[in-house]
């Protein structure tokens, strides 16, 4: 379901157009209305949870350039090209993208922008799917930017708007940071009109665009001239807001902290932050002043606190909420007990205790039997981000380190340099990370001659976060067919002499294709072959079953860690057999190839009618 076409479940409103209607929506599909309706022009990205849905949520579009970039960088690169050629655009990403965006972000806001140009960092405190929960508003502080902060779904489309003429009346890039409750949770949206703003066209202006040394220098001080009028804008501005009846405590807050303050103490004064950086010192000090006491509620890094410590105002924070993961509404009330002496409140049944269910691949998911393999050659594996960094946990274990994007190839290198790794050195990486940020990490392998294997897994698409293109898959965001990248040519246009693809579904021919590329001198490339079962069509075959009399209980198709294959209640001297959901078994037959007694075969075409329900 996309923004635009979200059916009109009130009467208010324009019936044909939604305009004026109020619809649910979740806090990314709110951002993505907001840029339809501050007139968007080109918005790009790459995928990653919790930010994956803006741009899935306008890409239907055909008024609005909507695109997948290869990486973070490219697609603030080509933000900033569309915002310099006089279109407003729009740039999305979860919070470690920004990371990997940070060169162009830090001199743009030296060069300013053209049209309105909008960066959206969606944070994951918690770590629900990242690999750290860094606090990016540092980032608009270091850079000189300004930072929006959203607390629900109406406030993220407003806010989105809200940036744009920001951008344009400052002349610099906008943060917009949401979180992860604040990207997936759903709330009501009004829907207003898109307005459409002429194309101004790009001004050639080398001292303001060229950032050699002598013009950055001049675009300094221009920079600090805007942060000075940024930070009367925010004093004064609509989006700091005071709420509440009691003195006797006030709570500064911003995002979606304010939420669970709300809820927690609501009779308490709050001065809630809308755009939080600059941070408006003097409306807070008002604030402070009003107020017997002063608490500050923010998630992850006391910001707001050490600001407003270092000018001279009393106030008390993280001594009570904590500085690592999400808050929530019972982590704040607990805080406000403590700082506060508050009574116990009402006792609550603790939830029954669940079984835990670690996170494994899918059933036939075709990166599985790679590092059966790899684990059976004695490799040290330096792994990337996808969801074959679960080949970490048991039963495969076979995964040895996992830092960032595109980050194995050079880590393989150097671990083959150390001469410490006490065995085969193999990287792991996926198709879309490859291209992402793995590729220079294979021209320095090449250079320097690193004696390693990089295993690329290719199931054509980004499937941790969905199912999205990329530029190796063919298909552009939009749907229209592109010219894919060639892995194979690829990797031997970079120098790699020994390049092999095998169907990671034979496990023997993986075994053998990853044992010769381990003993060839120098960097070799393997690369696996099989779509994702799950995206973007699921791919089904006919479910194997256990022939429960020939089953001697070795349990060596346990080691492949599928899902499909459980405990059956009948054993063999003393072990437990095991048994296959035939519901969920794709029929990749790697089971079956592990199996020493042969005791899995393919399910009857007629018992798959029946147990199935085909």
């Amino acid at each position: 379901m996309t923004v635009d076409t979200i059916a009109d479940s009130e009467v208010e409103g324009d019936a044909d157009t939604g305009i004026g209607s109020r619809v649910l929506l979740s806090g990314n599909e709110a951002v993505a209305r907001g840029a339809v309706e501050a007139g968007v022009l080109v918005a790009t990205g790459y995928p990653g949870t919790p930010s994956t849905e803006i741009l899935e949520s306008i890409a239907d579009r055909d008024d609005i350039d909507v695109r997948w970039a290869t990486n973070e960088k490219v697609a603030l690169d080509v933000a900033l090209g569309a915002s310099l050629g006089g279109v407003r655009a729009l740039a999305t990403m979860k919070h470690v993208g920004l990371n990997v965006a940070s060169d162009t972000f830090m001199t743009t806001a030296y060069t300013g922008v053209g049209a309105g140009l909008v960066i959206v960092t969606a944070d994951d405190p918690g770590m629900h799917s990242s690999q750290n929960e860094q606090d990016n508003r540092g980032f608009a502080r270091m850079a000189g930017v300004p930072l929006l902060e959203p607390a629900d779904s109406s406030e993220a489309r407003e806010y989105t708007t809200i940036a744009f003429a920001i951008s344009e009346e400052f002349d610099t890039p906008v943060l917009v940071r949401t979180t992860t409750r604040v990207s997936h949770n759903r709330g009501l949206v009004r829907l207003g009109p898109r307005i459409e703003h002429p194309t101004t066209g790009f001004t050639r202006d080398p001292r303001k665009y060229v950032m050699i040394p002598s013009h950055a220098r001049l675009r300094r001080p221009e920079m600090l001239k805007r942060l000075e009028r940024l930070t009367g804008y925010v004093e004064a501005s609509p989006l700091t807001v005071e709420s509440g009846r009691s003195s006797d405590i006030g709570v500064v807050t911003s995002g979606i902290a304010h939420n669970y303050v709300r809820e927690a103490l609501p009779d308490a004064k709050i001065l809630k932050l809308g755009m939080s950086y600059p941070v408006p010192i003097k409306a807070i000090r008002a604030f402070a002043e009003s107020v017997d006491r002063l608490l500050v509620v923010e998630e992850l890094d006391p910001y707001l606190e050490n600001d407003i410590l270092a000018a001279g105002i009393a106030v008390e924070g993280k001594a009570f909420f904590s500085q690592a993961g999400e808050l929530g509404p019972d982590a704040v009330r607990r805080g406000f007990a403590t700082a506060l002496a508050l009574p116990d409140g009402p006792t609550i049944e603790p939830a029954p205790p669940t079984v835990a269910r670690p996170p494994l691949m899918c059933p036939g998911c075709p990166h599985t039997p790679p590092f059966l393999a790899l684990r059976r050659l004695g490799a040290v594996v330096t792994g990337d981000i996808g969801c074959y960094t679960l080949a970490a946990l048991a039963p495969l274990s076979a995964m040895d380190t996992c830092v960032a994007m595109g980050s194995s190839i050079g880590m393989a290198a150097g671990m083959a340099a150390s001469g410490g790794a006490q065995g085969p050195v193999v990287a792991t990486i996926g198709d879309s990370t490859f291209l992402h940020g793995g590729i220079p990490g294979l021209v320095d392998a090449v250079y320097n001659q690193a004696d390693i294997t990089v295993l690329i897994l290719d199931n054509g698409t980004v499937a941790m976060t969905g199912g999205q293109e990329h530029p190796g898959t063919g298909i552009t965001l939009q749907e229209s067919e592109t010219t894919p990248v060639d892995l194979l040519a690829l990797c031997r246009a970079l120098g790699v002499d020994d390049v092999r693809v095998v169907d990671p579904y034979d496990l023997g021919a993986t075994y053998g294709a990853l044992e010769a590329a381990i003993a060839s001198p120098g960097p070799s490339v393997v690369i696996t072959n099989r779509p994702c079962v799950e995206a973007p069509t699921k791919v089904r075959d006919r479910p194997y079953e256990v022939i429960a009399d020939a089953c001697t209980a070795c349990q060596a198709c346990m080691t492949a860690g599928c899902p499909s294959i459980v405990w059956s209640d009948e054993t063999f001297e003393g072990r437990r057999k095991v048994s296959i959901d035939p519901i969920t078994c794709t029929g990749c037959t790697l089971c079956a190839q592990l199996c020493p007694p042969l005791a899995i075969l393919p399910t009857p075409s007629s018992e798959i009618e029946v147990r199935t329900g085909v």
